[in-house]
């Protein structure tokens, strides 16, 4: 199967912070397997600002070593690496200053394509968007595209989406959220919306409940200071499990374009009942063997910051009445998964009661490791002996269905930068979907604020917190297991 690559519009791009860790280990890499591809343009430009002394030539053998590191270049890719870093330029910039700006303002060419990646500090997005405006480099028809945190609550994220506003219309803005440009996270859209076996079973008549998952097996790394300020609700929950929950549980839109799908994924949230305190707990990482404890690794010895948090969502509307969504985020545990499960109900009747229980049917999405879809599905065991029940999955893992179409799919930072490009919101979070997210998130974080509430311990490399596994027991039900 080969896939159809359609070529993007000339363009500018410039990136803030393009000497950041971001640029080079994502941005960047992400750009040059799209020029590879044949959908970045010969005539596109990607410009570099930062603060840092460099020239052009400077700045591009260090974004080729970055592409070499990071990139996973081919034999033949590595053919066409000079070819992209000559479409690279540099400016100095100070974003909080003056100095640059007149360079900068020279090099964008207003008669193409022309956005602006914020890849810095949230404190700086305003500054940078004054600026643009007053410079004279954006246009009627610019884009930018901020990375999160979008604020820590509700009244910095609202400042936050103020200061954006006041530069440019909310259909300029672009809030990237990369978990929304992973391949399986669309393809949810399309098995839900574009098969009629799902979407009538797709309610509280037929479905238990359902599992977010997003386990890591990597602590906070060069992030402890960021990290322990923010904690796995800021972190994780409000933007990246949030958005699954909405793509899972938000009704048919009219149609597939952004103001429609983003209408529905705000009426989610808004949906969204209150948690109570049995119905969430914190986990914090302890050491095991030669491994650091959390506190070790922020540096904190005191910190009540938790790096695992799982909780009883419920969305109190007509489809999902009585469905409870449990969501679960964990860093240091035993594997790196990242799963939706849609568990269906069991059978009202079973005429196989002397053969074995018939299990709840369940469809997994996968979204990391080996992208794919698996539906368990209950059968007759091979082989003599009468009725013996087993459940096997049905299995779609992309990379051995679709083959090197799915080896060749590009990663979700590739997909987002291209949608930026063509101007296409779909997968971009809007203002007021972030401040509905932070109204139901700050009660939470302020609860627990306010009875002093203690993170759990957990050792590196387990599961979790075992009062994790409490919280599934008083319902009668157990997590799926993290492999």
């Amino acid at each position: 199967m080969v896939s159809r690559i359609i070529p993007v519009d000339p363009f500018d791009l410039i990136i803030f912070g393009g000497t950041g860790d971001l640029a080079r280990r994502k941005i960047l890499p992400g750009l040059f397997r799209r020029f590879c591809a044949g959908q970045m343009p010969n005539n596109a430009r990607i410009i570099g600002a930062a603060r840092s002394t460099l020239s052009a030539e400077q700045y591009k053998a260090q974004i080729g070593t970055a592409i070499s590191e990071f990139g996973n270049v081919t034999g033949n890719q590595a053919k066409q690496l000079n070819a992209f870093l000559a479409q690279l330029d540099y400016v100095k910039i100070d974003v909080k200053g003056e100095d640059g700006w007149r360079n900068l303002a020279s090099k964008v060419r207003k008669n193409f394509v022309n956005a602006h990646y914020f890849s810095v500090a949230p404190s700086l997005f305003g500054d940078i968007a004054k600026r643009l405006n007053h410079w004279q480099i954006a246009t009627p028809d610019s884009r930018i595209v901020v990375e999160k945190p979008f604020g820590r609550d509700l009244e910095s994220s609202q400042k936050l989406n103020a200061s954006l506003a006041a530069q440019f219309d909310e259909g300029q803005i672009y809030r990237i959220d990369h978990y929304l440009g992973k391949e399986t996270v669309q393809n949810l859209m399309a098995v839900r919306f574009g098969n009629v076996l799902f979407e009538p079973l797709w309610n509280a008549q037929y479905i238990d409940h359902i599992q977010i998952t997003v386990a890591e097996t990597v602590g906070v790394g060069g992030r402890g200071a960021y990290y322990d300020t923010s904690g796995a609700m800021r972190d994780m929950v409000q933007n990246h499990l949030m958005q699954l929950l909405c793509l899972i549980a938000m009704e048919p839109p009219a149609r597939f374009d952004p103001d429609a799908v983003r209408d529905e994924k705000l009426k989610v949230i808004r949906a969204l009942g209150d948690v109570k305190p049995h119905e969430i707990v914190r986990g914090q990482y302890d050491g095991a063997l030669d491994a650091q404890s959390y506190r070790q690794d922020v540096e904190n010895p005191r910190s009540f910051t938790e790096s695992y948090l799982c909780l009883k969502a419920h969305i109190e509307n007509w489809r999902w009445s009585g469905v409870p969504f449990y969501l679960r985020t964990g860093k240091k545990l035993k594997e790196r998964s990242s799963e939706i499960a849609i568990v269906f109900k069991k059978l009202p009747h079973s005429i196989f009661k002397d053969s074995g229980e018939a299990k709840n049917n369940v469809l997994a999405i996968r979204l990391q490791p080996n992208e794919g879809m698996t539906m368990d599905v209950t059968i007759k065991e091979p082989g003599p002996g009468g009725m013996r029940l087993i459940q096997l999955p049905l299995d779609m893992t992309f990379s051995e269905v679709l083959g090197d179409t799915a080896h060749d799919a590009p990663d979700a930072y590739e997909r987002l930068i291209m949608d930026v490009i063509r101007g296409n919101q779909t997968l971009f979070m809007r203002g007021d979907e972030v401040e509905a997210a932070w109204t139901w998130t700050d009660p939470i974080i302020n609860a627990w604020e306010a009875r002093n509430d203690v993170p759990k311990i957990y050792e590196t490399g387990s599961s979790g917190p075992d009062d994790a596994n409490l919280l599934m027991d008083r319902d009668g039900r157990q997590w799926r297991d993290i492999t």
